[in-house]
């Protein structure tokens, strides 16, 4: 496992971290007893950056990862683990609307109360990273939350405070970064979401900002493992993310992603990471991981080598200017 500095802030993190959304739930059926190993198996392959949220599961990724924490505590087993949790705003318009208010959504007395059960779930007495679970740009104008947050950090119940971006408008928070509101960011960059390459990443590596990418696999169609007959439970996230002809159309795209690949020894999988990971600015890459093959497989991406830049180059024609995938085609 090879390891990156987190922005400015003094550690490094391992590049390939975990990302605890499916063993929360909302992904098909999941039993704790393979989140657990696959948790332990990460950790031990030398992953020391997990990610987590109030809403995975209602807290029941928090405290699944607080559990492998006391078990490796308790079995004496060494090393710091980072650990990202996330706070929604009150509940109301997903995403926030321009006419939201930022005191009324992330309001002082709900921020406080959302922290501390946190705090309860992930069985600590401090959160290393709190991100808000999500932003709008009109916000950026009064970022209330942000003052509440720093207050609640210099009480010691916060280490670092960042954002997760919103999907319509990542965007939306360079100014926040350039203003000095975030430590961290985390954002969708995938072979097509690249976006965030024309400003967004290297903004924040001018500020120091720690960079998380998320949904490097695009909800699991850049694994290549999808085809035209994969269907998803009813209560499976990705049964809406691929409604429709979605996924007809992004596997297209995919088989021209995987003639590129041909001869190269890399897999669709180990590709999307590695190019997510190609860009200097990315602190960590959490993948989604739910399985000790799983762990297995993700972590062990980090000792491949890198990309070779002709084949960088070529990966980058895979852009796809798709809108606003949520809304429609």
């Amino acid at each position: 496992m090879k390891y990156r500095p987190f922005g400015k802030h003094g550690f490094d993190c391992s590049e390939i971290g975990f990302g605890a959304w499916a063993i929360g739930g909302s992904w098909g059926p999941q039993k704790d007893a393979d989140s657990l190993a696959a948790l332990h198996r990460a950790l031990d392959l030398g992953c020391t950056f997990v990610d987590t949220a109030a809403g995975y599961g209602d807290g029941r990724s928090e405290r699944l990862i607080g559990q492998v924490l006391r078990e490796r505590a308790e079995a004496g087993k060494a090393g710091r683990v980072f650990v990202a949790t996330k706070t929604p705003p009150a509940p109301g318009e997903w995403p926030p609307s321009p006419y939201c208010r930022a005191e009324e959504r992330y309001s002082e007395d709900y921020l406080r109360a959302n922290v501390a059960t946190r705090l309860a779930n992930l069985g600590t007495k401090r959160i290393d990273l709190l991100q808000l679970h999500t932003w709008t740009r009109a916000w950026n104008r009064n970022p209330t939350p942000f003052r509440v947050l720093r207050q609640l950090q210099r009480e010691g119940l916060i280490g670092l405070i960042g954002v997760s971006t919103p999907e319509h408008d990542q965007n939306s928070v360079i100014d926040l970064m350039r203003g000095g509101w975030v430590d961290s960011v985390q954002v969708i960059y995938n072979l097509f979401e690249q976006e965030p390459a024309a400003e967004l990443l290297d903004a924040a590596r001018a500020c120091g900002v720690g960079v998380i990418v998320r949904v490097a696999f695009d909800e699991g169609v850049l694994t290549g493992k999808f085809t035209a007959d994969t269907t998803f439970a009813p209560d499976d996230f990705r049964s809406r993310y691929f409604e429709g002809d979605r996924l007809g159309r992004a596997l297209e795209r995919v088989e021209r992603i995987r003639g590129d690949l041909e001869g190269t020894g890399y897999t669709m999988a180990q590709a999307a990471l590695k190019f997510v990971l190609a860009h200097p600015a990315v602190s960590t890459v959490i993948p989604g991981i739910r399985t000790v093959a799983q762990a297995e497989a993700n972590c062990g991406v980090s000792d491949l080598p890198d990309l070779p830049e002709p084949l960088l180059v070529k990966l980058r024609r895979h852009a796809w200017r798709r809108a606003f995938w949520y809304g429609g085609k």
